[in-house]
């Protein structure tokens, strides 16, 4: 049988090295797609100048990616592991996907923006984490990156230590982000305030992203006779 053979082929444990670059790999991929101007990081920020349940909110974001990530790399490699073709195709998509993410963070570059993050109303704790969950949840686009896009290029690793790897280094992407994001916000504010500051993390964000899908590459294309 084909998935036995895949199976089997996957199956070794990989060098070190191949374990960082996948890790490094789910590392760039996640902060790639968080480090965007958007309303929940915006919400992680004003907390964060407010000092008002830091830990909470961002552990609460933290466990949201993973999960998502996680669940996204297990379901799609499953399937993957019985249907060659569908690596092929998701392989396919994500590239796709990535060359237009790349390409629409470049754009952005060329009209920068600032990321502002009003004082408002303190919140409780069980408010501030209602709020959250609404950014995160009830945003299509946390599926589409998390589950589809990070599910479909972690799937691609070969055999569950290395995808493991890399879910630990998305998952790792998230913490570092907002971790800073929310504990270093009183520094961060100024900067994040500053459209040339954006201009620059766009372009690097666009730059990887591309560099994400020339990887791909070789994965989408058919096997040769």
């Amino acid at each position: 049988m084909l998935s036995n053979a895949l199976s089997s082929a996957l199956a070794p444990a990989l060098p070190p090295s191949s374990l960082g670059a996948a890790a490094l790999n789910g590392l760039a991929l996640s902060l790639g797609l968080i480090v965007a101007i958007g309303a929940q990081n915006a919400f992680v920020l004003r907390q964060g100048l407010q000092r008002a349940h830091v830990g909470p909110v961002v552990l609460a974001c933290v466990a949201a990616d993973a999960l998502l990530m996680a669940a996204g790399v297990a379901g799609l490699a499953g399937l993957i592991g019985d249907h060659p073709g569908l690596a092929r195709a998701l392989a396919a998509a994500g590239m796709v996907f990535l060359v237009a993410y790349g390409l629409r963070a470049l754009w952005a570059a060329r009209r920068p923006g600032g990321l502002q993050a009003g004082r408002g109303a303190s919140l409780s704790r069980r408010q501030a984490l209602l709020q959250l969950a609404g950014f995160t949840l009830l945003n299509p686009h946390v599926y589409l990156d998390t589950v589809l896009l990070v599910g479909s290029v972690g799937a691609q690793q070969p055999g569950w230590v290395a995808r493991s790897a890399f879910v630990a280094g998305a998952a790792g992407a998230s913490a570092l982000w907002f971790t800073t994001l929310g504990y270093g916000a009183r520094w961060l504010a100024p900067v994040f305030a500053r459209p040339r500051a954006w201009q620059a993390l766009d372009a690097l964000i666009g730059a990887v992203m591309l560099a994400l899908a020339w990887q791909l590459w070789p994965l989408a294309l058919p096997p040769q006779a």
